[in-house]
């Protein structure tokens, strides 16, 4: 039974291997800075959609 634990273990290992070095290959690590500055900044488009929304006004256009 131990026989079989380690086979099975081993070949598990080698797939999550093989998965990360496909990963860092495909350039899944490549950008890891920006993405946690991005709630810094301020979507216009999607600040706007939001006001128009609350609004009541969903057709894009200024009410006067």
């Amino acid at each position: 039974m131990i026989y079989i634990m380690l086979i099975v273990s081993l070949c598990l290992a080698v797939f999550f291997l093989g998965i990360f070095l496909w990963a860092a290959k495909t350039g899944q690590y490549d950008d890891d800075y920006s993405p946690s500055i991005r709630i810094l900044y301020e979507d216009d488009h999607a600040t706007n959609e939001t006001n128009q929304i609350k609004d009541g006004n969903t057709d894009r256009k200024v009410r006067q």
